[in-house]
């Protein structure tokens, strides 16, 4: 019975992983999403190791791509209120963190700190996108 049940748990954990969509699919049909992405990923990584010159230099890029983002098509299948809503989420905050930029008064833990939310807003959009039920 217990080698039943874990071919079975394994078959389910297969079809739903593989039946998922990746974030390269998603990117794929959503270039504006994925055009933010390279911009997010070259700042963002960086900013894991504490090197914040990246999102310093480029915070402008990523307002640019925020609103390309916020005025772009979204794909049928992920175009849902709530997507729509967090694409202007992203944008506001994509915004925000420009302005926190530009600031001379803002500390390099504000700014670590404001491109950390801002790729967890990224990555929300992302996992709307993964989901079955839109």
């Amino acid at each position: 019975m217990n080698h039943k049940y874990y071919i079975l748990t394994a078959v389910i954990f297969f079809v739903f992983g593989y039946s998922q969509v990746s974030a390269q699919e998603i990117f794929e049909k959503w270039s504006a999403l994925d055009e933010y992405h390279v911009i997010m990923s070259q700042t963002f990584h960086p900013a894991e190791n504490d090197n914040l010159e990246p999102i310093k230099t480029r915070s402008g890029d990523l307002v640019e791509k925020a609103n390309l983002l916020a005025k772009s098509p979204i794909p049928v299948e992920y175009n849902t209120e709530e997507i729509v809503a967090t694409v202007k989420k992203l944008q506001k905050e994509t915004k925000a963190l420009d302005k926190l930029v530009s600031d001379k008064k803002s500390t390099d833990e504000q700014i670590k700190q404001g491109i950390m939310g801002l790729h967890d807003v990224f990555h929300e959009i992302v996992g709307l996108c993964r989901q079955d039920d839109h």
